[in-house]
């Protein structure tokens, strides 16, 4: 396994132990941001698709060398919500509204069934459903995005499970306290990343939501993971 990969989605061919990840993530050598499936797959045909299979470092340094940074997790979710501060959602608080499809989410059972309603079978074209009230696309669903801080259970910060988008004070942990304590022996930090994606359904991940977070070890890509930038007055 000592070789460059990263982790690809592939349904099960039926009902699974949703405790079980690997039953639906699999390590392929060889799969990059240009080869999202693995070797035999390439980006041909979607570049207006999210990028993915990007570990944090790769989005830092794009992020540099297009001068621009990474959202902190509030601002990310202060422009998830486009105005909408307690909505459920980024377009209000109904999952889908008059039956409209809002996010490329996953419909059906997950990992294994995918219903009619599901239009995309992995991720959308950028602009395939409607904007948020700031006119930002996807901050629900499609692709999880990275954000720059340092992961910690937001009980450690006192602050109760609920939508929160206070940008002046932001939840700031320490690369010591991002560890996962379920796993002592393994000693990667790991980064707060928020939106959910085409993956979410609600019998697994209810995720694509504004008030949402996840945590992410640095040095992982997954063929739903990617970013994007934020622009700072100079």
């Amino acid at each position: 396994m000592l070789v460059a990969g990263a982790l690809v989605f592939h349904k099960t061919p039926g009902p699974a132990d949703l405790r079980d990840l690997f039953q639906w993530w699999h390590w392929t050598p060889g799969a990059s941001w240009h080869a999202p499936l693995g070797p035999d797959s390439s980006v041909d045909g979607i570049g207006d698709h999210p990028v993915v299979q990007i570990a944090f470092e790769d989005a830092v340094r794009f992020a540099d060398w297009a001068e621009s940074d990474l959202p902190t997790e509030p601002e990310w979710e202060f422009a998830a919500r486009g105005g909408l501060q307690g909505a459920d959602y980024t377009w209000g608080s109904e999952i889908e509204p008059a039956g409209r499809v809002m996010a490329n989410r996953w419909h059906g059972e997950f990992p294994w069934e995918r219903t009619s309603k599901s239009a995309f079978e992995r991720t959308s074209p950028v602009g395939s459903f409607p904007p948020n009230g700031y006119g930002l696309n996807d901050m629900a669903g499609n692709v999880w995005e990275w954000t720059s801080d340092w992961y910690t259970h937001r009980r450690a910060f006192g602050v109760p499970p609920s939508p929160c988008c206070d940008v002046a004070s932001p939840r700031s942990a320490l690369l010591e306290e991002s560890y996962d304590p379920e796993q002592p022996q393994i000693r990667i930090p790991r980064k707060v990343v928020k939106g959910g994606s085409h993956l979410c359904a609600p019998n697994y991940c209810l995720r694509f939501r504004p008030a949402a977070r996840s945590p992410q070890m640095v040095d992982t890509a997954m063929s739903h993971l990617g970013f994007r930038c934020v622009k700072r007055p100079k």
